[in-house]
C-alpha cells in the first residue's frame, strides 16, 4: 500500500498509571491492518504531574491535535463526563466513560467495558449459569460487569465491597435498570457462595501490586464459574486456584480485547477483526 493511500487517525488513553497498558498495540496493529496510519498515544496522568482535575486542558490538547477520540481509564471514567457534550444511553445509565469520541466540534461519551465483559463471557463461558452470581467489587469496573451480566440474563447478584454503602448503592441502581431481577448488597460473603453458580471478580486483587486471593479459596466449589477482570497477569491466583477446584474459569482478556474492539469501531468507523485483535492480544500475553 502506498503512503497516499494511508489514511492517519490518532487517538489516545487518559489515566494515571498506563504505561503497562496493551490497549496502544491493540489498536495500532488493528488499524495497520485496516490501512490505517494510526498512532495511539498514552496520556498518563502521573508522568505528566497531572490528576483528573487537569481533563478539561487535556481534553481540549487531545482536540487541538486532531486525535479522533480517547479512552478514559481510572480515576477519570466519572469525572470526564462534567466535560462531555452528549452520552450515550449505555454510558449514561451506567454514570461512567471510558470513550470519548470527538465529531462535529462535540465530545460524545460512550461506554464499552460492559460490552466488553459481556462479549468475554458470551464466548469464554457460553452456557454458564446464570441463575445466581456473586460480585466482588463495586467500584467503575465493578458497575460495568454487573451491568453486563445482567444484560445477559443474570437472575439474582449480590455485591459484596470493602465499603457497604458502595455496595448497596450499586444495588439500588441495578435494581432500578432490571426491576425483574434480584439484585443485593451482600453481607454475608460465605451464606452467598454456597448459593450461587458463579463469581465475578472485579477488585485490583491479583494484580501485580495487589497480590493474592480476593476471598477464602475453601468458598470456590467446582459447580461454580469464576470470571474475572484483572489481564495483568492474565493468570491471577484466584482463577489458577479456581481452576485447581474445578471450576470453569473466564479470564481477564476478553474484557480486554472487546472493549478495544468497541472504542476502535467508535474511533475509526471501520469494523475490528475481533478474531485478530484477539489472537494479537494472546501473543502478547502469552
Amino acid at each position: 500500500m502506498t503512503e497516499t493511500l494511508v489514511r492517519p487517525l490518532k487517538a489516545g488513553l487518559i489515566g494515571a498509571g498506563i504505561q503497562a497498558s496493551l490497549t496502544p498495540a491493540m489498536h495500532m496493529t488493528e488499524g495497520a491492518a485496516q490501512g490505517l496510519r494510526y498512532a495511539y498515544d498514552l496520556i498518563d496522568l502521573r508522568e505528566i504531574d497531572a490528576t483528573e482535575n487537569d481533563l478539561p486542558r487535556l481534553l481540549a490538547d487531545a482536540e487541538r491535535q486532531g486525535f479522533a477520540g480517547v479512552n478514559i481509564t481510572h480515576p477519570c471514567k466519572q469525572a470526564v463526563i462534567a466535560h462531555l457534550d452528549e452520552l450515550a444511553p449505555d454510558a449514561q445509565r451506567l454514570g461512567a466513560v471510558n470513550t470519548v469520541v470527538f465529531r462535529g466540534g462535540r465530545r460524545h461519551g460512550h461506554n464499552t467495558d460492559w460490552w466488553g465483559f459481556a462479549e468475554g463471557f458470551r464466548l469464554g463461558l457460553p452456557d454458564a449459569d446464570l441463575s445466581f452470581a456473586v460480585q466482588l467489587g463495586a467500584g467503575g469496573a465493578g458497575v460495568a460487569t454487573a451491568y453486563a451480566a445482567l444484560s445477559l440474563g443474570l437472575k439474582r447478584l449480590a455485591v459484596f465491597d470493602r465499603e457497604p454503602e458502595r455496595a448497596q448503592a450499586l444495588a439500588e441502581m441495578l435494581t432500578a435498570l432490571f426491576p425483574k431481577a434480584d439484585i443485593s448488597a451482600g453481607t454475608d460473603l460465605p451464606d452467598a457462595m454456597r448459593s450461587a453458580s458463579g463469581l465475578i471478580h472485579a477488585t485490583p486483587t491479583g494484580m501485580a501490586n495487589y497480590p493474592g486471593l480476593p476471598l477464602s479459596a475453601d468458598l470456590l466449589d467446582p459447580r461454580h464459574w469464576v470470571a474475572e477482570i484483572v489481564y495483568f497477569p492474565l493468570e491471577t491466583a484466584l482463577l489458577a486456584e479456581a481452576r485447581r477446584r474445578g471450576c470453569r474459569t473466564l479470564d481477564g482478556g476478553g474484557m480486554a480485547v472487546f472493549q478495544a474492539v468497541g472504542a476502535f469501531r467508535l474511533f475509526t468507523g471501520l469494523e475490528p477483526d475481533a478474531a485478530r485483535m484477539l489472537d494479537h492480544f494472546k501473543a502478547m500475553t502469552g
